[in-house]
């Protein structure tokens, strides 16, 4: 089982490239399972559009243990297992403090053992990286870290940060940094800004996505660009990027 934590800014466009890519590599004969690890809870919305998926945090509140393992997920397009850690009542609570709960449910539960996963990646806000955020770094969870960026300045510092924080736990066996996936903004000077920063963090770009109306649109339908524009040029930029983070990962795709 490879286990992927994907980083990033908030509003950098991770989530709809993490259910784009988890889309693809079910098309590679893949098992995938996607993991919401923001507070918001739509990381897998555009997986399994007009079905309201109820959060691991929500059920810990309302049920506590008594709950299985089918109320935690949502079968999604493609058969993407989709599961949202989601996050505290608003004004009570730690964001992160949720994220651990509802990864250790998950665990103890035996979510992992029953769906048996090929590859499992968590979507991860990378806008502060402490506490229940940097959960998924840990030991048994992610393999490998990945970071989405933009060549606009808070995007980068932002990743910055998060390359700092797997750096810091190289010396405890958590997951390593994979590289950088560019989301491409059309900002000024953005690849010789992307580039500097994998100098700096000593990484690499190991994909990179256009900036196109494809996504706006499939996202006005709720929909992966996979599901609703099959053919078009950006699903085949996701399939690809699929391909290489599964490459980066030392995994070869079953086609």
């Amino acid at each position: 089982m490879l286990k992927i934590a994907i980083y990033g800014k908030g509003g950098i466009g991770k989530s709809t490239t993490i259910s784009n890519m988890a889309a693809a590599m079910t098309e590679m004969g893949l098992k995938v399972m996607q993991i919401g690890c923001d507070p918001k809870a739509d990381s897998t919305a555009a997986l399994h559009p007009g079905v309201k998926l109820t959060t691991v945090l929500d059920l810990v509140r309302r049920k506590k243990d008594d709950f299985t393992i089918e109320d935690m997920v949502c079968p999604g397009f493609g058969g993407v297992v989709c599961v949202e850690a989601g996050g505290p009542t608003p004004g009570m609570g730690c964001a992160g403090r949720g994220i651990i709960t509802a990864l250790e449910k998950l665990a103890a539960k035996g979510v992992y053992d029953k769906y048996q996963p090929d590859v499992v990646i968590y979507d991860v806000l990378g806008d502060v990286v402490c506490g229940g955020f940097s959960m998924p770094m840990r030991d048994g969870y992610a393999d490998q870290v990945f970071i989405v960026t933009s060549g606009e300045n808070m995007a980068i510092y932002a990743a910055a940060n998060i390359a700092m924080a797997v750096q810091n736990f190289k010396d405890r066996g958590y997951a390593q940094l994979g590289g950088i996936i560019l989301n491409r903004r059309n900002v000024r000077h953005e690849e010789e800004k992307v580039a500097e920063l994998c100098s700096d963090i000593q990484s690499r770009v190991i994909g990179t996505l256009s900036r196109s109306e494809t996504v706006q649109d499939a996202e006005e339908l709720g929909k992966t660009v996979l599901e609703a524009f099959p053919d078009s040029e950006m699903a085949a930029e996701y399939r690809t990027l699929a391909r290489q983070v599964l490459a980066a990962c030392g995994k070869e795709p079953a086609c």
